[in-house]
């Protein structure tokens, strides 16, 4: 899938068509037409308007080099693009676009919030050799923030426990999830963070795989967990409501994409394997 993919450092090619990605915060300048490819691919941000901004190395995506910049403002034209938000982005991009995608808005958010030292407070510079911002005045490097997050599917037989969050629209449910503490293993995280939000008590975990989640800059590492006692009982902070649901009945939940649509797809696969007749799948 990732074959197309190469997040290098430096451009082997600085020349010849590059693939653009114009961000405003979160919002992504995408194609009106949807026959035309969906980012803009030309060989300089002068073709598109742009020139005399930082631009930002990425990597190759399918042979083009590609390139974050960012935009001064939602309002600012790019002819034949629009800005979107990247969330509703999420599904409608194959996974390595996103990924790049994902990375493009990253470095676009660090750059943004690093343009002074945080030890000292002097202006920073852009290290010569690594992507980083350095401060000559203390020698402080400050390279791209990355925050490791555990997101976590809890299992009973035939049910799963989605929550809604309170910033959630009504009825749209997910994993729990939560950012890894300072000292914390993300195996520490799960347990931590399930038994914080709803009060139960987890058996063995599955690690399941990880995303690059922009927003604005998380890393998120996805389990199952086996359920192992107690009574839901939901934060009242954090979580709105949370309940067991079964694999026949499961509410609104996130779009294909994401890391939690793909842990939920990976446990309903396995459940309806166990069952194969369709009877109860126990265990």
């Amino acid at each position: 899938m990732f074959d197309d993919l190469e997040l290098i450092p430096r451009p082997l090619d600085p020349n010849g068509r590059r693939l653009w990605f114009l961000f405003h915060h979160t919002s992504l300048w995408v194609s009106e037409d949807p026959d035309l490819p969906l980012l803009p691919e030309v060989d300089s941000a002068a073709a598109l308007g742009l020139a005399d901004r930082q631009e930002h190395y990425l990597g190759r995506l399918r042979g083009l080099e590609c390139y974050a910049m960012a935009m001064a403002s939602a309002d600012e034209k790019v002819p034949g693009f629009y800005p979107e938000e990247l969330r509703r982005l999420i599904g409608a991009m194959d996974e390595p676009t996103f990924t790049m995608a994902a990375r493009a808005s990253q470095v676009l958010t660090w750059h943004r919030d690093h343009q002074f030292c945080a030890r000292c407070g002097q202006r920073t510079a852009h290290h010569p050799h690594d992507r980083a911002m350095s401060c000559e005045q203390c020698g402080l490097t400050q390279y791209p923030r990355i925050s490791p997050c555990i997101i976590t599917l809890v299992t009973r037989g035939d049910e799963v426990l989605l929550a809604r969050n309170q910033r959630f629209p009504a009825r749209f449910f997910s994993c729990l999830a939560g950012f890894i503490e300072a000292g914390e293993s993300a195996e520490q995280a799960v347990h931590r963070e399930v038994h914080e939000e709803v009060a139960l008590r987890l058996g063995e975990l599955e690690y399941y795989g990880s995303q690059s989640w922009p927003f604005p800059h998380s890393l998120m590492l996805g389990f199952f967990a086996e359920y192992h006692s107690g009574d839901i009982q939901v934060d009242g902070e954090e979580i709105a409501e949370a309940y067991w649901w079964h694999m026949d009945e499961l509410p609104t939940i996130p779009p294909p994409g994401s890391i939690a649509r793909g842990l939920i797809e990976t446990w309903l696969q396995r459940r309806r394997a166990l069952r194969g007749d369709g009877g109860s799948a126990d265990g």
